[in-house]
């Protein structure tokens, strides 16, 4: 068999795994690593929840510790476009032989009481390769919550929550309180936590958890900060250093909060003996790139992708598009899962467009074109229905004028298949 048929075979059946839903709990994949010798024990781990920005983070770390002469693999979810972007090794997917054999050696394991689910033995192939490949660090990004979640049978060196905001009600809890329990349940013995929330009662859990693991808390607001300059660039006043003109090399206000979290990560693995010069923090701040996060694919007509896959993410898009593009005729190319608030979603983007095309990424978890169109009707004349993302792609950049913009949101899933065919589009 060809190593094309073998890869297309081994994510044909992971794939069929989803059948199994989500199941939190940390046994199976236990048992899954046990089986593999623990390749836990053979590198450094940071580890990364929270609702939003857990991409731009991990990715700015990866960065920043491969640019300072470390190995480090980089866990991250969902993909774009294709599977192997979600394990990283020096910032590049690894290759679809390494998709094969990591497969196969988590499937030659017994698994106990049941199959694994998708992610299960997605995030076992991804530890079972980083050890394989001996890096020095591995950052993790969480799939869904933290305490439950089955990333979180590592030990991290550092723990980063980025923010908290509702969602996945049906398995984090219906309240701020609960889903920040969740959350924390990274948070480990001994390892400390840097984090970005601001509601007073997620504080006031995380802090609960922290003391109780004896980790030292470090909060964006209280222990580090930032101040925005004119020219783009940020002064950051940081746990116990000052760096000035600093910048991001994702673009959006957003960013830069994100940014000082990842500032705030580099002073306290300074402080562990880690060796993460200022040149390099500040080259791998400003060299990370994220797709899918306000990424701009062309400049005639101006696309724009952005997952904007909840409210929040929803609300700094929309910041953004107000803030930057209000003299343009903005097209929106949106598809949002069952999941979502769509309505919010929608009431927030909508008043910044002139036209909107509604779609949905083949998935089951997506909403009926015809639902958002519903509620969007009421906000916009001009909207159209057209299913496949493809489709609804290309006619939004076919009938755009070279002034226009184009702007595909509303979930990574929708984003990674307008990624796929703008590829094949001469843009520019």
């Amino acid at each position: 068999m060809s190593l094309t048929d073998s890869y297309t075979d081994c994510l044909k059946a992971m794939y069929g795994l989803r059948r199994f839903g989500i199941k939190l709990g940390l046994s199976t994949i236990r048992r899954i690593l046990n089986g593999l010798e623990s390749p836990l024990d053979r590198m450094a781990f940071i580890h990364v929840a929270g609702t939003n920005g857990k991409g731009s983070i991990a990715s700015a770390l990866a960065a920043i510790l491969h640019l300072s002469g470390y190995k480090v693999g980089l866990y991250t979810s969902p993909h774009l476009v294709k599977f192997n972007e979600r394990i990283c090794i020096n910032g590049l997917p690894i290759s679809d032989e390494n998709v094969v054999a990591s497969y196969e050696a988590v499937k030659s394991v017994h698994y106990g009481g049941r199959e694994p689910t998708f992610f299960e033995f997605a995030t076992a192939m991804a530890f079972y390769e980083f050890g394989r490949q001996k890096v020095d660090w591995a950052v993790i990004e969480t799939g869904m919550g933290g305490r439950l979640d089955a990333t979180n049978i590592i030990k991290p060196a550092l723990s980063i929550i980025t923010n908290i905001s509702i969602e996945h009600k049906e398995y984090l809890g219906n309240t701020i309180t609960q889903i920040a329990g969740e959350k924390g349940g990274i948070i480990k013995k001994n390892a400390p936590v840097v984090t970005g929330v601001t509601q007073k009662n997620a504080i006031s859990v995380l802090k609960t958890i922290a003391q109780s693991q004896s980790s030292r808390f470090y909060r964006f607001g209280d222990t580090f900060r930032v101040r925005r300059n004119q020219n783009q660039t940020f002064n950051y006043y940081g746990i116990e250093n000052v760096w000035r003109n600093m910048q991001t090399g994702l673009i959006g206000r957003h960013q830069i909060n994100n940014a000082a979290i990842v500032l705030a990560a580099c002073e306290v693995l300074n402080t562990n003996r880690t060796d993460l010069p200022l040149a390099k923090i500040k080259q791998g701040l400003m060299q990370n790139r994220w797709p899918g996060r306000l990424e701009i694919v062309s400049r005639t007509p101006l696309v724009i992708l952005d997952g904007a896959h909840n409210l929040i993410a929803a609300r700094k898009l929309a910041e953004y598009l107000s803030e930057n593009l209000s003299d343009r005729n903005i097209t929106l190319v949106i598809g949002i899962l069952d999941d979502k608030p769509y309505d919010a979603m929608l009431k927030s983007l909508l008043p910044f467009c002139s036209r909107a095309i509604m779609t949905a990424p083949q998935i089951d978890r997506a909403l009926p074109p015809e639902t958002l169109h519903n509620v969007a009707r009421q906000m916009l004349s001009d909207i159209t229905i057209i299913p496949h993302v493809n489709s609804a792609v290309q006619h939004a950049v076919d009938t755009a004028s070279k002034h226009d913009v184009v702007c595909v949101a509303g979930s990574l899933y929708v984003v990674g298949e307008a990624k796929e065919a703008l590829e094949k589009m001469d843009l520019r």
